[in-house]
């Protein structure tokens, strides 16, 4: 099951994500009306990781099984590959300025920097967030062929819920004193124990979507103004949602989009708005490898342009354009032949 306008909503937070990094200085975002929006956006990734979890729900719910090599594969291939170019730039760029992290590049190709304090962020910083969503594929097979196939959806939901709550009740308990202790920030803000809540209450919200409430559509244009309006409101308060606090709003959001006939889903349904939400991991993931090749240095010096909000939206054109080129010609290419020898298989298997 695919459902076409939440594609979009990957590429609003993608998008906000990369204004949280690189956006901060232009007067389109650092003013009084959307500062506290942008300079949140990071809470974004945790939208990312929620809906993670949501979207395999509707890929696989009404399976009866799930084989975790295919599945496995799959994501490997899907993700991988760009994930890998993204190394390779920064290993280009840190060759360029003879400053080498031997060791961050190592951490970063296996994927497993999110485990090891000091090294999260190291060379491609977005890549941390992969290293994380690499032990919810790992888990998600057993997860769902164990659990959301053998147990009661009561008892699954008592279990995730309690987790979450334990997880939120942990971070916002020691968040304060984070500052004192870099590696105490490192498992906080970017373990993947610390965001297996996010990726698992989507799971829930996903299972009971394919089963109770996918048929309930209708026009919830009002409700998703809502929804956003709160999220809003509340990344203004002095909370910080990075480990899934969110959720009691962005569940909600996912759910009526998912649903919504109206509006706002007719415009994100749009094929644009759905080719510009298939970029959106090629965006997230290249951020800082292009725009570290077009620095505002690099611009100023020749194009002579000096104005940060210009240098912005520039980078930010050409960061969609080369995510619009490797999406058409490495990403979907790679999904296709998957797609073609995953129905080859089951013809053999009839």
């Amino acid at each position: 099951m695919k459902i076409e306008q939440l594609t979009f909503t990957r590429f609003l937070a993608a998008i906000s994500i990369v204004i949280f990094h690189f956006g901060k200085k232009s007067f389109l975002f650092n003013n009084d009306i959307v500062r506290s929006l942008f300079f949140n956006a990071d809470v974004c990734v945790s939208y990312f990781f929620i809906l993670s979890g949501f979207v395999m729900m509707l890929a696989y719910g009404n399976k009866t099984s799930l084989s975790a090599r295919d599945y496995l594969r799959n994501r490997f291939a899907r993700i991988y590959p760009l994930y890998f170019l993204a190394i390779l730039i920064v290993l280009f760029l840190q060759i360029r300025t003879k400053n080498i992290d031997l060791t961050g590049l190592i951490f970063n190709i296996f994927m497993i920097q999110a485990w090891i304090p000091g090294y999260v962020l190291s060379c491609n910083p977005p890549g941390w967030s992969l290293s994380v969503e690499l032990i919810f594929y790992i888990l998600f097979p057993f997860i769902f062929n164990r659990i959301f196939k053998k147990v009661k959806i009561e008892k699954i939901a008592v279990l995730i819920i309690g987790f979450w709550i334990v997880s939120q009740i942990v971070f916002l308990s020691l968040f304060s004193t984070y500052e004192q202790e870099s590696n105490l920030k490192d498992f906080l803000m970017y373990s993947p124990i610390m965001h297996l809540n996010e990726f698992f209450i989507g799971n829930l919200a996903g299972f009971i979507f394919v089963h109770k409430l996918q048929n309930k559509k209708g026009n919830y244009d009002v409700p998703i103004l809502i929804l956003t309006v709160l999220i809003f409101f509340a990344l203004k308060s002095s909370i910080n949602f990075h480990n899934g606090l969110l959720a009691v709003l962005f569940i909600p959001l996912i759910i009526v989009i998912s649903l919504n006939t109206g509006f706002i889903s007719r415009i994100f349904k749009k094929k644009s708005f759905v080719f510009l939400g298939e970029i959106s991991y090629a965006i997230y993931i290249l951020q800082f490898p292009v725009y570290s090749l077009f620095s505002a240095y690099t611009i100023k010096k020749y194009l002579h342009i000096n104005d940060v909000t210009v240098v912005f939206l520039l980078q930010l054109i050409i960061l969609i354009i080369i995510s619009s080129v490797l999406y058409l010609y490495v990403e979907k290419p790679i999904q296709e032949r998957l797609k073609i020898k995953r129905i080859s298989l089951e013809h053999k298997l009839q």
